[in-house]
């Protein structure tokens, strides 16, 4: 059975990046949400990279659409999860909290922290790429917060199996490629 480690996150985080990044595979990217339509698959050694599509509004995507991207994504997820090294959770840590706060003061739960929870309850090993924060005016008190707000105390820096801060799109990405050593090893894939 092969493995995989695949990147899940809304629309414009930077996943296809950072797949990019991993793998050295390019992917089609591009600045406006639902250019990743489809799961993107690429082998590397004994372990299979999966690039999802992003979730989540999508300006100029048809409601319908997006709702049929959610369901397959969460199909998926269900599936698969025996054969799931890693979930890499990628989100915008620039925007983030922001993103929450809207969603918390209309009372619902943050996408982001739904999707952390159900990968979570699915018992698969879960990182959380912490992208754009070349961004990030306070990165300790912006990762201390995304990890609260995901259920882990602070400080983030007590969580370096689940917290990885990046910047795909300059290349540093270290953090979590030793996640991803680690998780490899660990499990001998």
């Amino acid at each position: 059975m092969t493995s995989e480690i695949v990147l899940i996150g809304r629309s414009n985080v930077g996943k296809s990046t950072l797949f990019r990044q991993l793998t050295g595979k390019k992917v089609k990217v591009g600045r406006r949400p639902g250019v990743t339509v489809g799961p993107a698959r690429v082998q590397v050694g004994n372990v299979v990279y999966v690039d999802m599509p992003g979730y989540g509004y999508m300006k100029g995507v048809e409601k319908k659409v997006q709702e049929g991207t959610k369901d397959f994504i969460v199909r998926y997820f269900e599936d698969k999860a025996k054969e799931i090294l890693l979930a890499i959770q990628v989100i915008d840590a620039a925007s983030f909290l922001e993103i929450a706060d809207r969603w918390e003061s209309r009372g619902e739960v943050p996408l982001e922290v739904e999707l952390f929870d159900f990968l979570m309850e699915l018992d698969l090993a879960v990182v959380v790429a912490a992208n754009k924060m070349d961004k990030v005016e306070d990165p300790d008190a912006t990762l201390d917060e995304i990890g609260e707000r995901l259920g882990m105390l602070p400080p983030w820096s007590q969580w370096p199996d689940q917290i990885a801060p990046i910047s795909a799109k300059g290349g540093k990405i270290e953090p979590l490629k030793e996640i991803i050593r680690s998780r490899l090893q660990s499990r001998g894939a």
